[in-house]
């Protein structure tokens, strides 16, 4: 994947949090995609909701349940703050799908017009995270994401990410719906299928999101997919931080760990 960098300064990575959100399908589990805008990041690309932590997702660390914040260290292997990744987590897939990870008292939850208004007015930054984790009693479903990977972009790259992946089920009582703005489609799509997408050239996918797609190919359920989660984050997630190799011809290209052994 060839590149080009605008500036020889190292942008220091933000921290953010991507959500695999998952669901058994009739052949095989289907996964989420959101399809982001052409002047994003991942311009016009398919890939799983997520973004950067906010200075709310550490003001809620007491709405998280089912993960303490010495396990999230544990796991993530940080000396403190690793809780806000869960909860920029939870936040982001609710602003991106309409998905909330957490628990509420009894018609401690507005209708479902009231929670998209809720989630417009969270995308428009007229309601705070905070506020909106407060006002409802939320208890935020840590515990239903399992951590599995851990991606930080490349050196020179003018826009870096130092990003961990969860992996959730899709609730039952749920649906999934991607919002206007910075989002234009969202869909689900079995691995296999995204995978071959990509390969006919019908859909771009970057390549951490490629990358976990093959990885979750080989399943033939959510529960597998959970326990491979789980045991992923019990023996230690490596982090992946792909290289940039100079060519004789002063061009840069970006070798990924698959391709360093070819």
């Amino acid at each position: 994947m060839p590149t080009t960098p605008r500036s020889t300064e190292v942008a220091v990575p933000r921290s953010s949090s991507t959500v695999v959100l998952v669901r058994d399908g009739v052949a095989a589990p289907e996964v989420y995609l959101v399809r982001r805008h052409a002047q994003s990041s991942f311009g016009d690309a398919y890939a799983f909701p997520g973004g950067v932590i906010e200075p709310a997702d550490a003001e809620v660390a007491g709405h998280c349940h089912g993960v303490s914040a010495g396990e999230a260290n544990r796991d993530l292997e940080l000396e403190t703050g690793a809780i806000e990744y869960y909860s920029a987590a939870i936040r982001e897939l609710f602003e991106e799908s309409g998905v909330l990870l957490a628990d509420a008292p009894a018609d401690g939850l507005p209708d479902s017009a009231g929670m998209i208004a809720a989630r417009e007015a969270l995308n428009r930054g007229t309601l705070r995270w905070e506020r909106f984790v407060a006002d409802h009693g939320l208890a935020l479903r840590c515990d239903v994401l399992h951590y599995f990977s851990f991606w930080i972009t490349p050196v020179f790259f003018d826009k870096r990410y130092s990003t961990r992946f969860f992996l959730a089920a899709m609730p039952g009582d749920q649906q999934a719906a991607h919002c206007g703005g910075e989002l234009t489609d969202s869909c689900w799509m079995t691995a296999a299928d995204a995978l071959e997408a990509v390969r006919l050239r019908n859909m771009r996918i970057p390549r951490p999101t490629q990358r976990t797609l093959e990885m979750l190919s080989g399943h033939d359920s959510v529960s597998s997919m959970v326990d491979w989660a789980g045991q992923r984050r019990r023996q230690g997630v490596p982090c992946i931080l792909p290289r940039v190799v100079e060519r004789p011809d002063g061009s840069r290209v970006v070798e990924y760990p698959d391709d360093c052994d070819q």
